[in-house]
């Protein structure tokens, strides 16, 4: 199996990233809770690029790519905006009371605790995040 949806950097987009996790839920007949995960690590990672990617105003493509053998899911998110290594962001210490904890890095902490395997490559412009997670 394998999906492509290509997306504009705007936050309306998600709802077309979680029906497009949604059916490949549906077609690999993942669990529920499995789903919900998955769809939480999409939303997480491409609120990222639709944030942080692109200067303000700027309207840009964001494509995400499904494959899957049956044993095995891999997501490949990829855009041309500025350069950024999310797995290089240091975890977040859960001991620290969340109120002292600095801002940001619960996305990525969440991805890699979700998924089996997260990495990340610059080429030829693009960011391109790997995102495994054996079904």
């Amino acid at each position: 199996m394998r999906k492509e949806l290509i997306i504009k950097n705007h936050v309306q987009e998600l709802e077309r990233v979680t029906a497009f996790v949604e059916s490949i839920g549906e077609e690999l007949r993942l669990s529920q809770e499995l789903l919900g995960d998955l769809q939480l690590v999409m939303e997480e990672m491409v609120v990222n690029v639709i944030s942080y990617a692109y200067p303000e105003g700027t309207t840009a493509d964001i494509t995400l790519i499904a494959e899957s053998d049956g044993n095995e899911l891999t997501f490949v998110l990829s855009d041309k905006g500025k350069e950024f290594d999310p797995t290089k962001k240091e975890d977040t210490d859960m001991s620290i009371n969340p109120a002292e904890r600095e801002i940001g890095g619960m996305g990525i902490f969440i991805v890699k605790n979700i998924m089996n395997e997260v990495t990340y490559q610059r080429l030829d412009g693009h960011n391109l995040l790997t995102m495994k997670k054996i079904i």
